[in-house]
């Protein structure tokens, strides 16, 4: 059967401390009971964004003044064939006055999940847990001890989310270093992903594993794995990524960088031609620093990824 497309705009209502926003459906609606993003159906002549706005002012009586596009999932209910168009929503004038929900909650990204949570909404909070930035090691360039030292500074500036990329070092230190890697960043609470070493990740118990471009194109399905992103640098490559429904992508590079000095970058416009409309969240790579974060999210992206930058910010 044939369903009917209809476009819906959804909001992460974002305040300082991370917390996000979800509201529970009425009893008189399809779905009652469930946990929902606040939104709502796109109407003639309206783009996503116009819709959001108008709905959040209808539904929680605020006025939204800063939104980012996010991203973009497609699901099959029963009813309807639902293209829900996500945005970030970063600041809002107004106090929440609810006229539709049975309930409203502020969620910790980390915090158990509510139930039951509508369908298409649900991948969604796992996007949510995936910290805004990675440390990519370099312990080949920098020695590893250094790289660890360098690590604890990031870690206890708040980094979340490092990927071991080390083919450099012979196998045992590689294994060494990747069990040390992980031990220091979990005792902060954070993930790892093992770069291209699928049997390593294994061994170690890693969070998940990160494709290079070319290993990404050669798999017909996912790895086994709780985290899995992947290293892109065009659309057929992030399309292929998103087709096997993997966390996260890398999109690279974006400025110029010392250690590929004179490549053709992507710039900010490019970024964000090639990121729009995907179902899993895009980090930004090349040339960035911390003080890029908000440059990179208004275009789009998820966070930024980097190395060097990463590492000499603690410094």
């Amino acid at each position: 059967m044939t369903r009917k497309l209809v476009d819906v705009a959804a909001g992460v209502l974002l305040r300082p401390d991370g917390r996000y926003l979800l509201g529970q459906r009425g009893p008189d609606t399809v779905y009652a009971g469930y946990w929902e993003f606040p939104g709502g159906k796109v109407e003639p002549g309206e783009t996503p964004s116009q819709a959001l706005c108008r709905e959040l002012d209808e539904e929680l009586g605020i006025r939204v003044t800063r939104l980012r596009p996010w991203l973009r999932r497609e699901h099959l209910y029963e009813h309807a064939h639902v293209r829900l168009h996500f945005f970030e929503v970063c600041a809002w004038e107004g106090s929440l006055d609810d006229k539709v929900h049975s309930a409203l909650d502020w969620v910790e990204p980390a915090a158990a999940t509510r139930e039951p949570m509508l369908p298409a909404n649900g991948p969604i909070l796992k996007a949510l847990r995936l910290p805004r930035t990675m440390g990519i090691t370099e312990a080949t360039r920098m020695g590893v001890d250094a790289q660890l030292e360098a690590l604890d500074r990031a870690l206890d500036a708040g980094l979340r989310l490092v990927q071991v990329r080390e083919a450099g070092l012979a196998a045992d230190a590689r294994i060494r270093f990747a069990r040390e890697v992980l031990a220091r960043t979990r005792d902060r609470g954070g993930l790892v992903v093992i770069n291209d070493d699928i049997e390593l990740a294994q061994m170690i118990g890693a969070d998940g594993v990160h494709l290079p471009a070319r290993r990404l194109m050669a798999l017909s399905q996912r790895p086994a794995f709780e985290w899995v992103g992947a290293s892109c640098h065009d659309r057929a490559e992030l399309e292929h990524a998103a087709a096997l429904m993997l966390d996260y992508a890398l999109l690279s590079p974006v400025l110029a960088t010392d250690s590929h000095p004179g490549e053709p970058t992507l710039g900010w416009g490019d970024f964000r031609a090639l990121s729009e409309g995907l179902p899993m969240p895009v980090l930004a790579l090349g040339g960035l620093k911390p003080d890029d974060m908000e440059t990179a999210r208004d275009a789009g992206a998820h966070g930024i990824a980097g190395i060097r930058g990463i590492w000499a910010a603690g410094a």
